[in-house]
């Protein structure tokens, strides 16, 4: 089987993250994940915390605490809330580690010995009040493309335009607020990245094919309006330090790299973070991932569409400057933004949902079923409370939880505490078989191709095809005539109940374990199923003690609604 490289954008430091961010890199990478290691294949699911720029500075101040105490503790935290949401990374590193710092410090040596960083002199942000230059996001004001007046100096998070801070109308510091800011000169080191134009836009043609058109649009759009040198060291007390025995000036000066530099290279320093924290006995090699790896590995990447441009130009061209054989991605999943009510989800100005929240009001597989099924994948989509609670009780709570309860429940009640014979499969066993066959197949394809939407659909149709079956048999009638068919009826069911909780593990994880405890087999080591297994429906077999589990998903009521929105916001949002 292949070897399946899967990463997500690292989550940034400041903060426990909302939905949309949820669901625009790092759960759709864990379903992926999931999927594929249940397909047999070899998979690593590898994220960190980004835990260098000016967010982390500032949130430490504000948190009256060191910077590294802060991200120390801030890592853990986010860490407690991805393990709630059952995401199951092979690793979860920090880029602050001391791997980050030697690969990005390997990087830039590299770079800047094949010509492709040097030194400018730079005129930049100076605040006389705050006592030191301000870095890109010390600096705010009005972007000079839509208006945000909340802009930052290196992007705008309204329209997402890559700022200079000298762009910004009515700059201000972040530190201080002060406007009375100064340009003075300084150096900085430079990625010459205009030198390497036509072989990024080359990589690009090749690989573009296996993109979503949002991926290979934005990249497109980048490499038209032309790559530009960008400084790639910042003022900051807290980053990759530019090595001394390269360029010891600037080593002196207390520069280091920028985030935007050091955040991707943390993809390879967190999987070595991963080789390196191997148990006693067992060895990890993390170069065979990275390094020559282009035949090997099959790299995929998910991201939310406002880091899309940093993976598909920025970053490809840091490693094809670098002129080693580093593994570059071969499939950019991107995708649109969550919105809440139509409005953004926003860390800094705490509007949505935020994944913390989201766990303390309903479990986890609540929100990963709706976030999966609702990807804004072509387009944005939209969180409301009704959607969500319309979502929850008709797909999980009727379609697939009443399905599992009734059939279990009836069969305890009429044939105890095993699995019942009853009579051979018939000509409904067989279409039932057919169908199930079919929406496996449409599964695997839109799972195959990281189409969510499609994917949860035909999940739900799968789960449908179920309660269809027994609409159409009627145990609770058959047996009053027929005890032996009504036995088939329900054991077909329980094979049912079966497959799904071995196809549905993906998306959601905790309540697949609960169909597949039900059972107890006394080996059950299936780690998937093929649709041509898919239609004989036979792997419960008669006298398989089975249990009751409690009910998998609860309905939202009109008065759950009502405590939602009036803890989170509504429609007013």
């Amino acid at each position: 089987m292949a070897r399946h490289l899967v990463t997500s954008a690292l989550p940034y430091i400041n903060g426990i993250k909302h939905l949309g961010n949820m669901v625009g890199s790092m759960l759709p990478a864990d379903v992926y994940s999931r999927y594929l290691r249940l397909r047999g294949h070899d998979v690593l699911y590898i994220c960190a915390t980004d835990e260098h720029g000016t967010p982390a500075e500032l949130a430490a101040k504000a948190a009256g605490t060191s910077v590294a105490e802060f991200c120390a503790q801030a890592h853990d935290a986010q860490k407690a809330v991805y393990d709630g949401f059952e995401l199951a990374f092979d690793h979860f590193g920090r880029s602050s580690s001391h791997q980050n710092v030697e690969i990005t410090q390997h990087f830039a040596r590299k770079l800047w010995e094949n010509g492709f960083i040097e030194e400018r002199a730079i005129s930049q942000v100076y605040s006389p009040v705050d006592g030191r230059f301000l870095p890109d996001r010390y600096v705010e004001g009005t972007c000079p493309h839509c208006g945000y007046d909340k802009a930052r100096g290196d992007q705008c998070e309204n329209c997402t335009r890559v700022l200079d801070p000298t762009d910004l109308l009515e700059p201000r510091s972040a530190i201080s607020g002060s406007t009375e800011l100064e340009i003075r000169e300084t150096k900085h080191l430079f990625l010459l990245q205009s030198r390497l134009q036509h072989e990024v836009e080359a990589w690009v043609a090749r690989h573009e094919a296996d993109w979503p058109q949002l991926s290979s649009s934005i990249a497109r759009k980048w490499l038209t309006e032309g790559l530009h040198d960008r400084a790639i060291t910042r003022d900051l007390d807290w980053g990759v330090p530019v090595p001394a025995d390269t360029w010891p000036e600037l080593a002196a000066e207390g520069k280091v790299f920028y985030v935007w530099f050091d955040a991707p290279i943390e993809y390879i320093g967190a999987t070595k973070e991963w080789a390196d924290a191997a148990p006693d006995g067992e060895t990890r090699d993390w170069k065979s991932w990275w390094y020559e790896a282009d035949d090997t590995v099959r790299y995929t990447q998910f991201m939310a569409k406002d880091n899309v441009p940093f993976h598909t130009v920025m970053f490809p061209a840091t490693e094809l400057g670098v002129r080693e054989p580093w593994k570059k991605v071969d499939v950019v999943k991107g995708f649109n933004w969550l919105t809440y009510y139509g409005g953004k989800f926003s860390t800094s100005q705490k509007r949505g949902i935020f994944t913390d929240a989201a766990l303390e009001t309903l479990p986890a597989d609540y929100w990963r079923y709706f976030l999966i099924a609702n990807a804004p994948e072509s387009d944005d989509s939209s969180f409301t409370w009704e959607h969500f609670a319309a979502t929850v009780n008709k797909d999980l709570a009727d379609t697939l939880g009443n399905f599992v309860n009734r059939v279990l429940s009836f069969s305890r009640k009429r044939f105890g505490d095993e699995v019942p014979a009853g009579a051979t499969a018939g000509e409904a066993e067989a279409r039932l078989g057919e169908e199930v066959a079919r929406l496996l197949s449409e599964y695997e394809e839109h799972m195959d191709a990281l189409q969510y939407r499609k994917a949860a659909a035909a999940l739900r149709a799968l789960w449908s095809a179920g309660n269809s079956y027994l609409e159409e048999k009627a145990p609770w009638l058959e047996i009053k005539t027929n005890p032996d068919g009504a036995a088939l009826t329900l054991r077909t069911a329980m094979n049912l109940i079966h497959l799904y909780a071995i196809v549905s593990e993906p998306l959601i994880p905790t309540s697949a374990a609960a169909m597949r405890g039900a059972f107890a087999l006394e080996s059950d080591t299936a780690t998937w199923v093929t649709p041509e297994e898919a239609k004989s429906l036979t792997t419960i077999q008669p006298g398989t003690p089975f249990t009751v589990p409690p009910v998998l998903f609860a309905k939202i009521t009109d008065e759950d609604l009502e405590s939602y929105r009036e803890r989170f916001g509504g429609s007013d949002a």
